[in-house]
């Protein structure tokens, strides 16, 4: 059976290729053209173009902290998700099947519930009268109530809680690669468990620890609703400007350029991310 022909298999994925273009490329192109527009507060859009926009980001020191805060919350949030989703998955390729089954439905559990639920529900635990402050008070561990809410650290514990799954989900699939007799190999030599999951368990699992990294941190950066509820007005991050820019200065062309530096910023970082740990990898395992 002869193979199919390049056009043929342009003309196969012509569906898939057409839907791709008309719900992402053209709404990309079309915010990275209205970026270029200038606005006016009385006139509005204006179909002039220029880079002022761009310019006006770039210069301010006030975008500057308002994206390193972006991104320092995606890396604290990466960071703990790597810490608690290798051991996790590790545990769950050890597992039996039944077992299994069910700690994969608890592990996915955050991704069933709606965003804006499920974080409306960490602002009732962490609230100045949330839950958490109600139950360290009424056991004597504090006198009075913790700041939880408005701070960077709560968004970091609520965006965990739903990228965890993210991260366990592709370190699992990196080790059901893994050959068991490696393990077998090491524990007949007299290696310690915690070496063996140090030394041969941690490197298998580099590809899905890699993978989980770039999907939990750009999802982190580009996080809204968690943001927007658990930070309010105090804690500004980039998706939330962009959202003021569109919805209540009207300034749609400044939206849409901090919207695509924010895009690039994200993508620069996860290429340089993926090339750095793929070299270190590569060498390693050479």
């Amino acid at each position: 059976m002869s193979a199919p022909s390049p056009a043929k298999n342009w003309l196969l994925s012509a569906p898939a290729l057409a839907l791709y273009a008309a719900f992402l490329l053209t709404p990309l192109i079309m915010t990275f053209v209205l970026s270029f527009h200038q606005f006016d507060f009385y006139k509005g859009i204006d179909d002039t173009y220029s880079l002022t926009n761009y310019m006006l980001v770039l210069s301010d020191s006030y975008y500057y902290e308002i994206f390193g805060r972006t991104f320092a919350i995606a890396l604290v949030t990466t960071a703990i998700c790597v810490v608690i989703g290798v051991p996790l998955s590790y545990f769950l390729s050890r597992m039996r099947p039944g077992p299994r089954s069910v700690m994969i439905l608890v592990v996915l559990g955050p991704l069933l519930i709606s965003v804006v639920v499920r974080t409306l529900g960490w602002a009732i635990l962490l609230g100045r009268r949330g839950v958490i402050n109600a139950a360290l008070m009424d056991i004597g561990l504090i006198t009075r109530p913790i700041k939880m809410m408005y701070t960077s650290g709560g968004i970091v514990l609520a965006l965990v809680h739903v990228m965890v799954p993210f991260m366990v989900l592709a370190v699992w699939a990196s080790l059901q690669r893994q050959d068991p007799a490696t393990e077998t190999a090491a524990e007949s030599l007299g290696a310690h468990p915690f070496t063996i999951f140090r030394r041969i368990v941690v490197p298998q699992a580099m590809p899905g620890v890699l993978s989980g990294s770039l999907i939990v941190f750009s999802l982190s950066a580009s996080a809204f609703a968690t943001p927007a509820i658990l930070g309010g007005r105090r804690v500004k991050v980039i998706p939330t400007v962009v959202h003021d820019e569109f919805m209540n200065t009207l300034n749609w062309p400044l939206g849409a350029a901090i919207a695509m530096l924010l895009m690039v910023s994200i993508l620069v970082i996860m290429i340089s991310w993926n090339r750095m740990v793929e070299t270190r990898f590569g060498k390693a395992h050479a």
